[in-house]
């Protein structure tokens, strides 16, 4: 067989990029509602303009680093495996493919939450898990078409999403006298921490852009500037309805799953309050899509490296997609709808967060083993920088820990759940190099030409 001709396909460039970050990240306001409730709408806007800096930041600074120095397929993968060797790469793997099992299920539900709105019968029965179920296909044929198309759609899924949350700011800020001042909170009793640990969960999975880096167009240049523009982007999307809905008078104690809806309706009629609905649908299909895009890498160069079947890496030719491991995640993803997960903040922190810890240490580590290896863009402030920039993002992480120690997922502690995820992961290495240790010794079979 031929090498592959990589020359074919279409690569991302920065704004394609910024889209789908965006969803790999937020995908609108939607998921908000929660830290409304627990801290009213002026310590909600203070939150959301804080996490950024210190949350969110940080992990685009240290991405843009390591992507542009290490632009390959895997991302975080690959730069863990680099810095600390083949152990932590592998359970920086295993770590966001399992914590996937926990996020995916979630966006074809949240697709089929709102399109019960405009259509009942949706939400009926089994019609939910039919319709998501369609969705995984559709995402994941349009995947199929290669890391561009899905950036390129992406950009048309942020501009239809983002177009009724920015009519509902300007018509909110109007009937607010247009003033930004921040209305007082009649919440005395609000969650300070809980709406933090939302506002971490809402800005989780900048690092989800790294996968796909043999797929960017320059992505020495790209990477630096689609992270800053995708933060920009996400702290705006997130703070400026909930400043624009806290000047109308809307309490925010009762906000729950959907108010976005009900505001935008009496913000500016039942056609804004349709527009949003119709957003929501995009967002659960928008995010999905993106997501296989960066999920689906890891089985590839898990295949490429021995520990899963090489069958996992094998691609389409003229676009570059991992064709199997895209399909295989969609399948597994398509099961867990079943399961009925609900949104596991502390789930989703703990094992995203043990992932994120491993990156930080990757960028130290780097700094320290390569200090002569390229880097277009650099963590400010030299190998000092580099430590004090996953300072804040660690120390938030073990804070998630000790405030959720105690979720309980159907009568089973949510935190040791997520530490035997976490403990499985050496056990599964252990049983992949044995796997390969084996296969090593096997004599390889012998085929004439004509067998070929």
């Amino acid at each position: 067989m031929n090498a592959p001709s990589r020359h074919r396909a279409r690569k991302l460039t920065t704004l394609p990029l910024i889209a789908a970050t965006f969803f790999m990240v937020a995908g609108g306001s939607y998921g908000l509602e929660e830290m409304i409730a627990k801290t009213g709408f002026s310590t909600s806007i203070l939150i959301l303009l804080l996490v950024p800096l210190v949350w969110s930041l940080p992990t685009a600074l240290m991405l843009a680093e390591l992507s542009s120095a290490l632009p390959a397929e895997g991302g975080f993968y690959v730069w863990v495996r680099r810095a600390l060797g083949p152990f932590w790469g592998f359970q920086e793997a295993w770590l966001s493919l399992v914590a996937s099992i926990f996020d995916m299920a979630i966006y074809p539900t949240i697709f089929v939450l709102y399109l019960a709105k405009l259509w009942p019968w949706a939400g009926e029965g089994g019609h939910g898990m039919m319709i998501g179920a369609a969705l995984i296909t559709a995402c994941t044929l349009w995947n199929l078409r290669g890391a561009r198309a899905v950036g390129d759609s992406s950009i048309l899924f942020a501009l239809a999403l983002l177009s009724p949350f920015f009519v509902m700011t300007v018509l909110g800020l109007w009937k607010g006298h247009g003033s930004l001042v921040l209305a007082p909170d009649t919440n005395r009793h609000a969650d300070l921490l809980g709406g933090i640990l939302v506002g971490m969960w809402n800005f989780m999975g900048w690092d989800n852009a790294s996968t796909v880096a043999g797929e960017v167009e320059n992505p020495q240049r790209t990477y630096p500037l689609a992270m800053i523009g995708a933060v920009l982007l996400v702290t705006i999307d997130y703070a400026l309805p909930v400043m624009a809905v806290s000047r109308t008078g809307i309490d925010a104690s009762s906000w729950d799953t959907g108010s976005w809806v009900d505001a935008a309706a009496y913000i500016g009629g039942p056609w804004l309050g349709y527009g949003v609905i119709v957003g929501g649908m995009l967002c659960g299909a928008g995010m999905f899509n993106a997501l296989i895009m960066s999920y689906s890498r890891l089985p590839m160069v898990l295949a490429e490296d021995g520990y899963l079947p090489k069958v996992f890496a094998r691609r389409i030719e003229s676009t570059q997609v991992p064709w199997v491991s895209v399909i295989s995640c969609a399948v597994a993803w398509s099961v867990a709808l079943g399961l009925n997960f609900e949104r596991l903040i502390m789930i989703d922190v703990l094992l995203y967060g043990a992932a994120l810890v491993l990156e930080f240490i990757a960028l130290v580590a780097l700094r320290i083993l390569e200090p002569e290896l390229p880097r277009p863009f650099r963590v400010p402030g030299g190998t000092v920088g580099a430590v004090l920039v996953g300072i804040v993002p660690t120390a938030l992480i073990a804070i998630a820990f000790i405030k959720n120690r105690d979720e309980q997922i159907g009568g089973i502690s949510a935190l040791w759940l997520a530490l035997f995820l976490i403990v499985l992961g050496p056990l599964l290495y252990g049983f992949a190099e044995w796997r390969k240790a084996r296969s090593a010794r096997l004599p390889v079979p012998q085929t004439d030409d004509a067998g070929i």
